[in-house]
Parts: C-alpha cells; sequence; structure tokens
C-alpha cells in the first residue's frame, strides 16, 4: 500500500498536471474551476467573493484555491501557470508583516480591508482576521510547492518559503488560553494543519526549532487521538473533511524520520473507520452527532466530506448536487481542486473493503465511542449512534465547563441528532439545542432518551426540526413530514412552537436553513430530574 502511495506521488510530481487526474477527481476539479473562472479578476488577479455576497469585493483564501487548480490544469498555452503566479504573489504582497501583531503571517480577509488593529477596524479573531487561515493558504502553498513546483519560477518559490516561514512563526504565536486563543491541540482541523505546516517548513528552510515545534505539536495531537482512537473534534462533514485533509499531508509530505509520516496513515485510517460507520450510504449523510456542523443534511449543504467522498463513490453517492455551487456553504466548492489534488494518494492508503462500505448500506447497526476535548470536556463523552434503514439517531453524554459544549462553541455543537429519509430522497431532520454543562443520554432502535443530571424546574430541551414544502404550517410535531413522533418523559408534552428563517418569524436562519424550534419545559411546580423521551417511527 506504501509502494502504490509513493508511486502515484512520484506520477503526479512528474506531470503536474490535470492528465494526472481522473474519473470524478477530474471532473470535480474541471467543474470546480469553470465555476471559479468566471470569478477571476485578472486586474488584481484574485477572485471576487464566491458568495456573491460582498458588492465585488475580493476574497483571499479561495484564491489561493485558485492557484492550486490553475496549476493542475496547466493550459491555456501557459496562461493558466502565469496566472497562477499572479495571484500567489498578490496573497504574498498582502500577507499581514508586522511580527508585532498576532496576527502576524496570516494572510488578509479581503485585499479591500483597512489595516487591521488600527482605529477603524479593531483587531477580532475569526471576523477582521481568521487565524486558521495561515492553515488554510499555508498548506494551500506547500501543496503547490510539492506537487507543482517544477512549474513555477525560482523566485515565486523563493517568495513561497519566505511567507511559510513567517506564517509558521505567526502560528507560534497561538497558545490556547492565551489573549483569547482557542488553539487547543484538541482543536483538530486547525492543530493538524499547524503541526504539518510548522514541521515542513522548518526542514525546508533549514530551522531545526521550527522542525521540532512541529514535531512536538504533532505528538500532542497523537496522545489525544490514541485516548480513544477518535479527534477530539468529533465528527463533522466540514471539519473531520479538513482534518483529513492535514493528515493527507503528514502522510505525503513529511519525511520518513517524522512522527507525522510514522503516525499519519494510520491516523487516517482510523479516522475513516469511524466516519465509515457513521456514514449512510442510502441517505448520503453523515449520522450525529456532531461536534461542529453548519448544516443538518449532506445533500443541501456542501461538507468537506463530500469532496473526499466523491472520487471514491460518486458525486452524487456523496451528497453533493450535480452543480455544488447551488449548495449552502457553496464556497467550499473552491476546495475541490486542492481536495482533488490529493484524492487519488489518500485513497491508496484505504482499504478496498472500507471504500466498499462507504458504496451501500450494509443494514441496521450501532456504534459506540468516546471522544475527548480538553480543556472544555470535563471527562471522556460517550458516544452513541443508531442506524436504521431510513432513520438514524445519534447523541453524547457530556459533562462540559459550559453548555457550549466541546469546542465552546454552542451555536454548531449538535449534541443529540435524528435524520430521517422520506419520499423522493427528501432528508428530515431534528437537533437538539445544548442548554445544559452535563448531559446524559441513551440512544437505542427509534428511541431517544435524554436527561439533565444538573437540571431543575427552570431546565428546556430545545429543538431545531426541518420544514417541509409538504406541510409549510406546522402546529405540533404532528405535522413534521417523512416520520412520525411522540413525547414522553417528565417533561410537558405540549411544546411551545415558533418559526425561524430567512425572511421573518422568531430569529434569522440557521447557517441559511428555516427550521421549526420546538421546546418543552418542565411542568409547573416541577421537582426532580429533567428527562425527554422521542419515540419515532419512519414513513414507510
Amino acid at each position: 500500500m506504501f509502494i502504490k502511495a509513493a508511486a502515484l506521488l512520484a506520477a503526479f510530481q512528474a506531470t503536474g498536471a490535470v492528465a494526472a487526474l481522473s474519473g470524478e477527481a477530474r471532473a470535480m476539479m474541471e467543474d470546480s474551476m469553470a465555476w471559479m473562472d468566471r470569478f477571476y479578476d485578472p486586474k488584481i488577479n484574485q477572485l471576487y467573493d464566491l458568495e456573491s455576497k460582498a458588492a465585488m469585493n475580493h476574497e483571499t483564501l479561495p484564491s489561493a484555491w485558485y492557484a492550486v487548480g490553475l496549476l493542475a490544469r496547466n493550459g491555456n498555452d501557459g496562461k493558466d501557470v502565469s496566472a497562477a503566479e499572479s495571484v500567489i504573489s498578490y496573497i504574498i504582497a498582502d500577507q499581514h508583516d508586522n511580527p508585532k501583531d498576532l496576527w502576524y503571517g496570516d494572510y488578509t480577509r479581503e485585499p479591500e480591508e483597512p489595516d487591521v488593529g488600527s482605529s477603524v477596524y479593531p483587531a477580532q479573531a475569526y471576523r477582521s482576521w481568521d487565524p486558521n487561515w495561515r492553515g488554510f493558504v499555508g498548506l494551500s502553498f506547500i501543496t503547490i510547492y510539492e506537487d507543482f513546483g517544477n512549474l513555477l519560477s525560482q523566485s515565486v518559490k523563493d517568495l513561497m518559503l519566505e511567507s511559510l516561514y513567517n506564517c509558521s512563526v505567526g502560528d507560534s504565536y497561538r497558545e490556547g488560553g492565551v489573549n483569547n486563543d482557542n488553539l487547543y491541540p484538541a482543536y483538530s482541523n486547525p492543530a493538524i494543519m499547524r503541526a504539518i505546516g510548522t514541521g515542513w517548513t522548518g526542514r525546508k528552510t533549514g530551522d531545526a526549532n521550527m522542525t521540532n515545534a512541529g514535531e512536538e505539536y504533532a505528538k500532542k495531537i497523537i496522545d489525544l487521538y490514541d485516548k480513544h482512537d477518535t479527534l477530539s473534534e468529533f465528527n463533522s462533514a466540514t471539519y473531520t473533511g479538513i482534518s483529513l485533509f492535514g493528515l493527507t499531508l503528514w502522510c505525503k509530505y513529511a519525511p520518513e524520520d517524522s512522527i507525522m509520516a510514522k503516525r499519519g496513515p494510520d491516523m487516517l485510517r482510523g479516522v475513516w473507520n469511524t466516519t465509515a460507520q457513521l456514514w449512510h450510504a442510502g441517505m448520503r449523510n453523515l449520522a450525529g452527532p456532531w461536534d461542529r456542523s453548519y448544516s443538518f443534511d449532506m445533500t443541501i449543504s456542501l461538507g468537506h466530506l463530500s469532496l473526499w467522498l466523491a472520487p471514491m463513490i460518486g458525486r452524487k453517492e456523496s451528497g453533493l448536487h450535480q452543480y455544488p455551487e447551488i449548495m449552502s456553504h457553496a464556497r467550499d466548492w473552491g476546495w475541490a481542486p486542492l481536495i482533488a489534488v490529493h484524492s487519488e494518494f489518500q485513497s491508496s492508503l484505504l482499504s478496498d473493503e472500507l471504500k466498499q462500505s462507504l458504496k451501500t448500506f450494509s443494514g441496521e447497526r450501532t456504534w459506540n465511542g468516546q471522544a475527548y476535548y480538553p480543556p472544555y470536556d470535563l471527562e471522556s463523552r460517550n458516544i452513541t449512534t443508531w442506524l436504521g434503514e431510513k432513520l438514524m439517531i445519534g447523541a453524547q453524554s457530556y459533562r462540559t465547563k459550559s453548555q457550549n459544549g466541546p469546542s465552546n462553541n454552542n451555536g454548531q455543537f449538535h449534541p443529540a441528532v435524528a435524520q430521517w429519509q422520506y419520499g423522493d430522497d427528501e432528508i428530515g431532520w431534528l437537533s437538539l439545542r445544548s442548554s445544559q454543562a452535563h448531559m446524559k443520554m441513551e440512544v437505542s432502535p427509534n428511541r431517544l432518551k435524554l436527561t439533565y443530571p444538573d437540571g431543575g424546574a427552570d431546565s428546556v430541551f430545545a429543538f431545531f426540526v426541518s420544514p417541509s414544502l409538504r406541510q409549510t404550517n406546522v402546529k405540533s410535531w404532528a405535522d413534521i413530514q417523512g416520520v412520525s413522533i411522540s413525547i414522553s418523559g417528565n417533561v410537558n408534552t405540549t411544546p411551545v412552537l415558533t418559526f425561524a428563517g430567512r425572511y421573518g418569524g422568531s430569529a434569522g436562519a440557521y447557517y441559511d436553513h428555516n427550521y421549526w424550534r420546538f421546546e418543552h419545559k418542565m411542568p409547573s411546580g416541577f421537582t426532580g430530574t429533567p428527562e425527554l423521551i422521542i419515540e419515532f417511527a419512519p414513513e414507510d
């Protein structure tokens, strides 16, 4: 398997062109590039905002993905390579360059923005600057340097190394809990990217301290993974895909003596083994629970996991729409060239049995596991997911520092989830909104029981539930389409019901999704431990 992977890498580096791609990986790259071509502004060699929400301002990060695609395509009589060099040079010229700033070595969010940290543009992590973009842009540059360096001028390659060095220095400023930073080794996707970005750059530039820093950070990630053979940032259609991207670079670019090269392959396979257990091929969706998610349905919202699945099992089968640019979170369709470039190498590390298991639903099953995300988790979380033919239920028991969940992000935390299939491949869903720092769950076929050990008379069980064209006006659980839902326990079984949508209601949409909010409160004068039981009966 390792010999095959090495041969694939050598072949790709030798051709450095789209000819090295085949099947859905090639189609995915070509379709994504045809879409991004329309956003390219040759006046400054950057892409316009891919979601068209910025009055034709430009975007730095998708421009980096576009540069990967230009070099993979390598067409237009050399114009693609020339354009890629111009895109790369512009991004680097716009890189934050003051070593005194926390955002040193990071890349701008858009070229039009004022100086970060100025009186008119205060520094706000994940708003005016995104510390994770060091990894996203940096690993795009590493891919370009390794796989397409033969197409680039030496001056651009030297510029990239200098940029990556500054990027890694700036990334070293990050320490979870310091300056309100949230980068702990448990924050899997940027942590994995940081390890390879730092280690690779240290070796390329001859900086032993930087190399060792990458190795030591990788060890911390590995130690957490080894606790339960799961990533700390557990189960996400988006962020599992990014973690797989980082782990692929561990396997592909780290030298043999690196701990990343030694442990990367078994970690990558381990993540895929868990993902395969939670992937429902019939429903084309990843079962819950999800530590972080922007969506409840991978067939209408684009997740990075689908970009990895598509070359292995097919575009439709992966949950991707025929035209992914119409999906929610469409901006991440710009990742397609980068994923395509690495897809065959990653696939070569996986067994045929695992890849086959992703293609068809093999029948009812239950998966049990654990995950641990310090410092927010106070103990390991216990996870149970049951998958049936047209219904799946997943939940976790947890005790965390706050109701915000293991990654301290309440908005994206989905500790208990049900999804069901009905009609013409329609997906319904239900997600518990976390209101407690401590929860116990029981998952069994067609049944979910939730308990708040520290709850009381003021406790609330609140759920986001899918809307449907079949029934646009919902007055009770009986109106939810595709499944029969019954509520019991010691809650008030009559819910408080509201609607949230893009154009009105009690709240705005949830990451583009309209939803019904069902809220079950405790009865008047309640004493005891709150519990709620949901029983599901999917449509035939």
